[in-house]
């Protein structure tokens, strides 16, 4: 048995490791480590060799103990044994995965309740019997426990420590082969936690275009326009919202061209900061909004995850960044702009800032890139949230292929999302200006992804409205608290769609 599995094991460290993120190591074996400090198992109705096998080391104390707790082996539940009897390690965690085959999304999400089970306890080795599952569900159950175990701890003292997970499978090298797809995923949804957590003064727009040159050495192109440039090319309200900051709105494109297809253009927002002009936020709400950026986040942690895994897509991500702030050069009520498509826009509400900077952004990755596809994302409004809570993002569009299409996608990944109706223009009229940038009346997430609309222009659009879903208040499956990176996994998975479809 030591000769195969040293011919057999493959080991290899997660990789999605940003500015401040330690990540879980997996090893993969034929066989269980039995030098760890906690065992793992899974127990369903029908098929548990593992459990069974170690059941008979312990004498019947782990069948004791779910009598103990009633346990049926019901989905995701879970009984620890400590100290068991006959068996090496410290603890048993025992994992109810009940008696139906388990998608995608439920084993992501039983993996990082996995990782919560274990959190916050004295546990340095873990290994994991998963014989019972193929390598691409143990992958996805790997996969969970290592996006549950994410920390942003930069500002910490306390560190998060790392630990080491062994999973005992069929097949070691097919697993490691199933997740390093996963692995680099990881790498986007941490890149995009990590824009997202950071604090706002450290996370300027220019900060930003920093962190995505990082890309470059991936293969991404990076250009990144100042806002003398911005206004040059007659984007006027991007440059209007960050004109109140001192250095001003950029415009960040990060391109990765993986073929020679058509490019698939995501727009993000990226307010690195939100104080809502001179219409000023109240208290409650202005201390979350470093998370206004976390439209960009997503797009930037895409172009990352597919860049890293040398996906054969061409995708371009143009974000538009700026500090929505107050001062004598902030863009006041009243302001009469011209967006770069030609129409202008009467500002009625500074704190409806978002779906400027995104106007203006489409309009440059149509001129600039003429997209098969347009997509943005966005942390938008706030009837969005009202209407869909913070489990499923809003989509708009009057392309029924794409509703169809992200609708899959969100629900193999667990970042399910629902359609919102686009409509009520008619709010948007102004006396002065071919548009109000708020609806007068109407539901707020609608006039906004319809004032969106008009820029989209002839190509196929989609808007996500991600507000409530980019930053977690609790933890939560493989959510931790904090942000999300919602997104990634969803347009990741949608682009690869797509590209498996041609």
């Amino acid at each position: 048995m030591k000769a195969k599995l040293a011919k057999l094991s493959s080991v290899f460290m997660a990789l999605a490791m940003s500015q401040s993120t330690m990540a879980e190591t997996f090893k993969f074996n034929t066989d269980v480590n039995d030098k760890s400090d906690t065992l793992v198992v899974f127990k369903n109705d029908t098929k548990s060799t593992d459990f069974a096998k170690f059941d008979k080391q312990s004498e019947g104390q782990l069948t004791r103990a779910l009598n103990a707790n009633q346990f049926k082996g019901s989905y995701n539940t879970f009984v620890e044994v400590l100290a068991p009897n006959k068996l090496s390690y410290n603890r048993v965690l025992i994992v109810g995965t009940g008696d139906k085959a388990l998608t995608e999304s439920e084993l992501t999400k039983l993996g990082g309740n996995i990782a919560a089970q274990l959190k916050g306890k004295h546990i340095s080795d873990v290994s994991v019997a998963a014989e019972d599952f193929n390598a691409e569900q143990a992958s996805q159950l790997a996969h969970g426990i290592n996006l549950r175990s994410y920390n942003f701890d930069k500002y910490k003292k306390e560190k998060h420590q790392e630990k080491n997970y062994t999973f005992d499978v069929k097949d070691a090298s097919a697993t490691q082969s199933a997740y390093s797809k996963l692995e680099h995923i990881q790498s986007g949804i941490f890149l995009a936690r990590d824009l997202t957590n950071e604090v706002p003064t450290e996370l300027t727009p220019a900060d930003f275009g920093e962190e995505a040159k990082k890309l470059k050495k991936l293969g991404v192109k990076v250009k990144i326009l100042k806002p003398k440039q911005i206004k040059k090319l007659g984007m006027n309200i991007l440059e209007a919202v960050g004109r109140g900051s001192v250095d001003g709105s950029r415009l960040v494109v990060a391109h990765y061209k993986g073929s020679d297809d058509a490019p698939i253009a995501i727009v993000g927002k990226g307010i690195t900061f939100d104080s809502g002009g001179i219409q000023i936020k109240t208290s409650e709400h202005i201390v979350r909004m470093k998370s206004d950026l976390a439209g960009a986040a997503a797009a930037l942690g895409t172009v990352k995850a597919l860049a890293a895994m040398d996906a054969k897509v061409n995708v371009v991500a143009v974000m538009g960044l700026a500090e929505n702030m107050v001062s004598e050069k902030s863009y006041i009520p009243g302001d009469v702009l011209t967006t770069a498509e030609g129409l202008t826009v009467e500002i009625t509400h500074t704190d409806a800032e978002g779906r400027l900077v995104l106007a203006d952004s489409m309009w440059y990755a149509r001129k600039h890139y003429k997209p098969s596809v347009l997509v943005d994302i966005a942390t938008l409004t706030g009837g969005k949230y009202r209407a869909l809570g913070t489990k499923l993002g809003g989509i708009f569009s009057e392309d029924e292929q794409l509703v169809k299409e992200f609708t899959y996608a969100g629900k193999v990944v667990n970042e399910p999302v629902w359609r919102l109706p686009l409509g009520y223009k008619e709010m948007l009229k102004s006396p002065i200006a071919d548009l109000r940038n708020t609806g007068k009346g109407g539901p707020s997430a609608t006039t906004a992804a319809t004032f969106l609309q008009q820029f989209a222009g002839d190509t196929p659009w989609l808007h996500i409205d991600i507000a409530g879903n980019a930053l977690a208040a609790s933890p939560s499956g493989e959510v931790p608290v904090g942000g999300t990176g919602f997104g990634v996994r969803l347009l990741t998975e949608w682009i690869l769609n797509q590209h498996q479809a041609k």
